[in-house]
């Protein structure tokens, strides 16, 4: 063991703090930007660079990780980057491999916001978004299919998975959803069912033996460690909350913003996705500070841009906070607005692993808490699943109404309103994904200049 960093030793980590530290920070520059497409490619990116390569971690440790992390409320991808940088460097680590997830992208969500409610509305803005909608979906679909087959890993698992899609689809709350999933992995548990972990993404290189599987000191868990890293990041996540109802009141915006996106973090389980989906409900639904319309725009910038694509919560509070910017300047309150969504939203990633963490780690062989994990997980497909059928029904379909029947509701499309173009563009992005394998940056690009020519050419409004 590191007297250094506490590191698990592979023979591959740097031995000076210098190196560690610059190797650290190149690594995970490279993890955010080499991830731009989605959280699949995210991960898959992380399990070459730190498994595969730097062997920071073992495949066993890491996939366990993974399972916690999509359990939690939040991005699975920017908790896997500090649960990965904690394990292998203590809290700096984590740090360090969460801010530059973050970063990269925030970088360019700003930049995006800032072009989208100047040119947006033009003609070459939604000629461009006209074609950029349809090949999300197809990204999407993609995303599903990796997901699905990497997290369901046996019979029970789908049928949680199938569940939760209908609940959602219904607009069930997500809590009930993802309690529900809880209890029916805790029966599972049980009753004995048994799934294997990780099967679809392993790959026997001979490689993965080498990994010491020792628990690092530093991982160990310590009632006076959590107490100061719980004292420590909630202070972090919730000053800025609590100085806003304080001083602002609850009408502010900037106040509004910082309890939604807070809700946010707490209540969305199961992964990026799923934790859009909750995001699109309510600032389209129960807020209405976006049309479902710039939500997909929104969804569609956040593929776009390295790291995790919860950052799409910046485009969110930057354009709630620019049409009612008080006493700012909209340009000043959308990028505090902007700025807020991210900091609540994301804050609480580092307080998940570098808090509970700790204590995870030593319940790896728990049956009971693995098997809740597993169906937390599967509910987590069904919604991501139900997200992209929004996402679907509104990009080949101008029109959607809501359907009431009972304590029971759901999307039904207008059929006469559907788009035969976004249909073509969405089968096209699809077979570029699929038979040709094209990366997520190049079908995206592909797509919007298609968008434009058929704009051009008066086939696409």
């Amino acid at each position: 063991m590191s007297s250094i960093t506490g590191e698990v030793e592979t023979g591959t980590v740097p031995r000076s703090r210098g190196a560690w530290l610059s190797d650290s920070l190149w690594l995970w520059t490279r993890v955010s930007i080499a991830g731009i497409g989605g959280p699949a490619l995210q991960i898959a990116t992380m399990h070459r660079l730190l498994v595969k390569g730097k062997r920071w971690i073992s495949e066993d440790r890491f996939f366990h990780a993974f399972s916690y992390c999509i359990a939690l409320p939040g991005p699975e991808t920017q908790q896997l980057a500090v649960y990965v940088g904690w394990l292998a460097h203590r809290m700096i680590g984590g740090m360090i491999a969460g801010g530059l997830f973050i970063l990269p992208g925030a970088i360019c969500m700003m930049a995006l916001s800032v072009g989208y409610v100047t040119g947006a509305e033009s003609q070459l803005g939604q000629a461009i978004f006209g074609g950029v909608r349809p090949a999300i979906l197809a990204i999407m679909a993609q995303a599903i299919i990796r997901f699905g087959r990497h997290v369901l890993y046996g019979r029970w698992m789908i049928a949680v998975a199938t569940l939760a899609f209908a609940a959602a689809f219904l607009k069930i709350a997500f809590p009930i959803v993802i309690v529900a999933a809880a209890l029916t992995g805790i029966c599972a548990g049980w009753a004995g069912l048994h799934v294997e972990r990780g099967a679809a993404w392993r790959i026997d290189d001979g490689t993965a033996a080498s990994h010491r599987d020792e628990l690092p000191d530093h991982t160990r868990p310590s009632a006076a460690q959590f107490v100061r890293s719980l004292a420590l990041w909630l202070a972090l996540w919730l000053t800025p909350v609590i100085a806003l109802v304080a001083f602002c009141g609850m009408g502010s915006i900037y106040t509004q913003i910082a309890v939604l996106f807070s809700r946010v973090a707490l209540m969305a389980v199961g992964g990026d996705y799923a934790v859009i989906a909750y995001a699109a409900q309510q600032v389209v639904d129960s807020y209405h500070w976006l049309s479902a319309r710039e939500m997909q725009e929104g969804v569609a910038m956040g593929e776009m841009v390295p790291g995790t694509i919860m950052i799409v919560t910046q485009f969110l509070g930057f354009m709630a906070a620019y049409r009612d910017p008080g006493q700012l300047p909209p340009m000043i309150a959308g990028a505090f607005g902007g700025l807020l969504a991210t900091w609540v939203t994301l804050a609480p990633c580092f307080l998940w692993i570098l808090v509970i963490a700790p204590f995870i780690e030593g319940l790896r062989s728990n049956r009971l808490l693995n098997s809740t994990l597993y169906a937390v997980t599967a509910a987590a497909v069904g919604m991501i699943l139900n997200l992209s059928v929004w996402f679907g029904i509104r990009t080949l379909f101008h029109s959607v109404d809501a359907v009431q029947y009972g304590w029971l509701s759901f999307d039904m499309p207008v059929f006469s309103s559907f788009d035969p173009w976004a249909l073509v563009l969405s089968v096209a992005a699809a077979v570029a994904l699929f038979r040709f394998r094209l990366g997520a940056i190049v079908t995206l690009f592909g797509s919007s200049a298609v968008g434009v020519v058929l704009s051009l050419l008066g086939l696409m409004g």
